[in-house]
Formats: structure tokens, C-alpha cells, sequence
């Protein structure tokens, strides 16, 4: 059975970014088209199923489909709704997750702690002090993964009306020079995507996926 996400009292970040992820999942019945992301799929077939932490996990399909290939599955979001509907998908599925309500930085995961790490299109802030960057690698057990999708030109693009500014968020490159020599880039290519049906983000075509292995 699927643990449930803790309440959205309990969130420790910022009130405003949970307000307004928790909008926009609310604004729809399904932000998301359900299925696992295609590069996650074909990044993680060949390894062997550990400790996972899923960053900005959304509504579970990720989750659920690492948990189904025997994962033990950590999941976090700042989004409580989000969060509900993916206990739901994975109680629906009959696996067991660990659900977060937290940002990565505020979760304050233990350092070393999973055998991969994996952010899927992730809107992680950026701070002066690379923050989520150093998240991302300090949860990272030596010999583990680091998984980070996006969608490739996002961070050249220019900021416009909507509020979307590239600069305020951290993407692969801005990891990549956070890397040290404890580290070793795998793979650092931009490919076609796999498009979903349906959903949130299919009109963009092309994955930038990034994926280094912490050597110690």
C-alpha cells in the first residue's frame, strides 16, 4: 500500500510557491499525461532497482512505475494537491512510496542517501549559494546516479509575460559545473523526446538529459 503524503500544514517552505503549484494542479483534473517519462524509462532500464528519490515527483507516474520495477521509492513536491493525487495513483497500483511534502532543499535529506537521484523537468529556484544543486549531488550515494531531464533551450530562453524568467532556475549545465572530480558525466546530449499523450509539456520535442555517477 502507498504511504500517505503528510499534511499541507506541514509544509516547510515557501507558502507562495506551494499556493501557486497547488493552483495550477487544481486548475485541472490531470495536469500531466499519466505515463512515466520517456528518458527515465530508458535511463534506468538497465539499473539495479535500489534507493530512489523522485524531486518534484507531480502526480505519482514516475513514482509508481519505479515502485513497479522494485524500487524503494522516495518522492517529494511542494504541491499538496499533487502529492494526493499520486498517493492515490500509487494506492490504485498496489505499491508502496514514500511521499514528501517539501522542496528538495527544505526537505533536508540525509547526504549519500540514494542509489538515484532522479528530477524530471524540475523547477528548481536558483539561490547565490547553488543551493539545489548541492542538494541534488549530496543526495546522491557514492557509486549512484544523478538523473536530470529538461527540456532542451529552456535556459536560452528570454523571460516574458507570464512570469517564466530561464534566470531565476537552475538547469543541467548549472550541475555539471557543480561536479567534482568525485564524480564522472555518463551521459550530456540533447535527443529526441518521447511525447506523451496528452498533457502538460508535449509540445516540447527534444530532452536535454544529463546523467553523471558519483564515483565515491
Amino acid at each position: 500500500m502507498s504511504d500517505t503524503p503528510p499534511p499541507s500544514s506541514g509544509y516547510p517552505g515557501d507558502p507562495a510557491v506551494q499556493a501557486e503549484w497547488d493552483e495550477r494542479y487544481g486548475d485541472q483534473e490531470r495536469l500531466w499525461s499519466g505515463q512515466p517519462n520517456g528518458a527515465l524509462v530508458a535511463e534506468v532500464a538497465h539499473l539495479t532497482p535500489g534507493r530512489v528519490l523522485d524531486v518534484g515527483c507531480g502526480e505519482g507516474a514516475d513514482a509508481v512505475w519505479l515502485a513497479r520495477r522494485g524500487w524503494e521509492v522516495t518522492a517529494l513536491d511542494v504541491s499538496g494537491v499533487a502529492l494526493d493525487r499520486a498517493a492515490g495513483h500509487a494506492r490504485d497500483a498496489g505499491v508502496s512510496v514514500r511521499w514528501m511534502h517539501a522542496g528538495l532543499v527544505e526537505a533536508a535529506l540525509p547526504a549519500g542517501s540514494f542509489d538515484l537521484v532522479s528530477a524530471q523537468y524540475p523547477a528548481l529556484l536558483r539561490t547565490p549559494d547553488a543551493a539545489a544543486e548541492r542538494a541534488l549531488l549530496e543526495a546522491v550515494a557514492p557509486g549512484g546516479v544523478l538523473l536530470l531531464v529538461h527540456h532542451a533551450g529552456m535556459d536560452a530562453r528570454h523571460a516574458h509575460d507570464s512570469g517564466f524568467d530561464p534566470a531565476d532556475y537552475v538547469w543541467p549545465s548549472m550541475v555539471a559545473a557543480s561536479l567534482t572530480d568525485d564524480w564522472v558525466v555518463e551521459v550530456d546530449e540533447v535527443r529526441p523526446r518521447v511525447i506523451p499523450d496528452g498533457g502538460a509539456g508535449a509540445h516540447h520535442a527534444d530532452d536535454l538529459v544529463f546523467r553523471a555517477r558519483r564515483l565515491r
